[in-house]
């Protein structure tokens, strides 16, 4: 029988595949309960009013600083960013699903629209 740990070293071999476990947990604290902080209307507006203040206000990384200055799911993901989260945070900027299918495949927002299109014919 397979334990848990077994099926994350599986995982891990999967190409651009960042596991969210405890360590990731830990390095994406601050960044993750920035974002949660997203629920509050209020709160989104002083992100909006001064993001490098926000950043600071809950002790933000540089290399997470950095992701969401660039609005990089996929980087935020790697600076232990966790996608329930995220969500919030892109949901500041009018990002959806599709806009973070295409950073997660390199595509622009039209091939990646186009490709989903192949797809369901």
């Amino acid at each position: 029988m397979e334990d848990s740990k077994d099926r994350m070293d599986h995982h891990a071999d999967i190409e651009g595949t960042t596991i969210f476990d405890g360590k990731m947990a830990m390095k994406g604290y601050a960044l993750n309960k920035m974002c949660f902080s997203f629920n509050d209307a209020a709160a989104r507006e002083e992100y909006r009013a001064d993001p490098e203040a926000y950043f600071d206000k809950f002790n933000l990384n540089e290399e997470q600083k950095e992701a969401c200055r660039k609005k990089n799911v996929l980087d935020m993901i790697a600076a232990g960013g966790n996608v329930y989260y995220l969500a919030k945070f892109a949901g500041i900027y009018g990002l959806n699903m599709q806009d973070i299918g295409a950073q997660q495949t390199g595509m622009s927002l039209e091939e990646f629209r186009e490709k989903l299109k192949k797809a369901g014919e």
